[in-house]
């Protein structure tokens, strides 16, 4: 049987042990990335608190049952920053933590986008952006058709926002009242082309939603009490599915990566990577 971790603790015993663990996660990127010399650390690091609260607190897994059928399901929609997911899938003991310095090598089981054959511990196969939060929408269908209890948690990033079929996607989750379903924005608003209030602007994303018959809320997606309280709020919820609008900042907790284009795709040197892990390692001391 899955479980969730520690979730009876006291709450701010838990947002202390999460603060941690996300600069573990953090830690964990960086050197991959560097390792594979390939990858996405921009978008990782915005989503690193929002993955480390999901991973750590929140979801109902099972790393020795991965294909357990009554667990809660989660998908990256925004498939590139799926160095933040293989390192939180390590760390709960889907594979060795030693793995991650495969990413992206010839027959690894950590791709430069997730692969549901490949990966344990991964449900949905993304990387064309919008096309995860479609297959969250049936994953959602078929726990409410089967009767089941488990969650359906989405994430997704802000340029993904610009896709068509993400609101078509968020049209149907309101026909079918698909309130086992939670999608969490990672709103850092830089894409890469550039910024995405200037490319393509989405606000007023709570608005949206709400016209599209979703429950919203907006959060600091760095403010872990929020993350954690408001995850359990759309965790307990019912009746709509719940939208989650997180304001980060790309490239978080890495200073010379915060905010920057460039490092959306981009995997450090090997002094930029000493400077990071500095950085990284000062924020857990």
């Amino acid at each position: 049987m899955g479980t969730t971790v520690g979730t009876e603790a006291k709450l701010d015993e838990r947002i202390a042990f999460l603060k941690k663990q996300a600069q573990q996660v953090r830690l964990h990127i960086v050197k991959m990335i560097h390792k594979a010399q390939s990858g996405h650390p921009g978008g990782s690091l915005s989503a690193a608190d929002i993955m480390t609260a999901l991973y750590f607190d929140i979801l109902n897994v099972d790393p020795k049952n991965p294909r357990w059928p009554d667990r809660d399901r989660f998908v990256l929609s925004k498939g590139h920053a799926c160095p933040v997911w293989y390192v939180c899938l390590a760390l709960r003991g889907f594979f060795p933590i030693e793995e991650l310095d495969t990413l992206r090598q010839f027959e690894s089981r950590l791709q430069g986008h997730p692969v549901s054959t490949k990966t344990p511990g991964v449900d949905a196969t993304t990387g064309s952006l919008g096309i995860g939060f479609a297959q969250s929408i049936g994953m959602a269908l078929e726990g409410k058709w089967l009767k089941k209890s488990y969650k359906v948690y989405a994430l997704l990033g802000d340029g993904e926002m610009q896709e068509g079929v993400v609101w078509e996607a968020a049209a149907s989750a309101n026909k079918y009242k698909l309130d086992n379903l939670v999608a969490i924005i990672d709103n850092n608003n830089l894409q890469n082309d550039g910024y995405t209030d200037r490319i393509m602007p989405i606000e007023p994303l709570d608005k949206k939603f709400e016209a599209f018959g979703w429950t919203t809320r907006r959060i600091d997606g760095h403010n872990m009490e929020q993350i954690l309280t408001t995850l359990r709020e759309a965790k307990a919820h019912r009746g709509t599915p719940f939208c989650i609008i997180a304001q980060t900042v790309k490239g978080k907790g890495v200073s010379f990566m915060e905010n920057v284009r460039g490092w959306h795709g981009k995997p450090p040197s090997d002094q930029e990577l000493a400077q990071a892990i500095q950085e990284i390692e000062g924020g857990l001391k």
